[in-house]
């Protein structure tokens, strides 16, 4: 019976697993033992050909930025949409299953925009950010979202969500509604940090 339990659950249980691991790393004071190597790190970043353009042409930097946002606001649309549905909110025309899928396939490639963009933005700023703990943050929430979504979400949700148990799916939606909201509240609160 106890190996059922896991074996039925090792997504899940791998996701929390990761999330607590960080968080305990975070808050445990093991951050401070890992900041001077990699300050090395985010220095090199910042002499990159990305950080050198970021830094120098405010325009490309700027650009970037703005294609960041759209990103976001695709990303954002796509949780509100896909959770919306789930929760019975929108799109209450459309079949469960279908929303869920397209959306999950605009989701992907609006988290790759996401993350080709912020690499970019953050060489730029790399040695500023380094010394930002809302930064961090950001990498956690941004960690544990990606995490939650491929290793949750998706799995639960790739089978006919009308036979699952209704309280489980609400659970789901709502849990994936506040940690994207998470990573982006923490991404505009290193807008207002530096």
């Amino acid at each position: 019976m106890p190996t059922s339990f896991f074996a039925a659950y090792s997504r899940t249980l791998f996701t929390l697993s990761a999330i607590l691991l960080a968080l305990i790393f975070a808050y445990g004071g093991w951050m401070e033992a890992i900041y001077p190597p990699l300050l090395g790190v985010f220095e090199w970043l910042e002499n990159t050909w990305f950080g050198v353009i970021g830094k120098t042409w405010g325009a490309a930097f700027a650009f970037v930025e703005a294609v960041h946002l759209l990103g976001l606001a695709v990303l954002g649309g796509c949780v509100i949409a896909s959770d919306g549905r789930l929760l019975g909110m929108v799109l209450t025309d459309f079949p469960v299953q279908s929303v869920v899928d397209r959306t999950h396939r605009v989701f992907v490639w609006a988290l790759a925009a996401l993350l080709a963009t912020g690499i970019f933005m953050a060489c730029g700023v790399a040695t500023k950010i380094y010394y930002l703990p809302v930064y961090w943050f950001k990498m956690m929430a941004l960690g544990s979202g990606m995490l939650f979504h491929f290793f949750i979400r998706k799995p639960l949700l790739q089978h006919d969500v009308n036979m699952l148990n209704p309280v489980v799916v609400k659970m789901v939606a709502i849990a994936s509604i506040l940690v994207w909201f998470m990573v982006a509240a923490t991404g505009r609160w290193i807008g207002f940090s530096g």
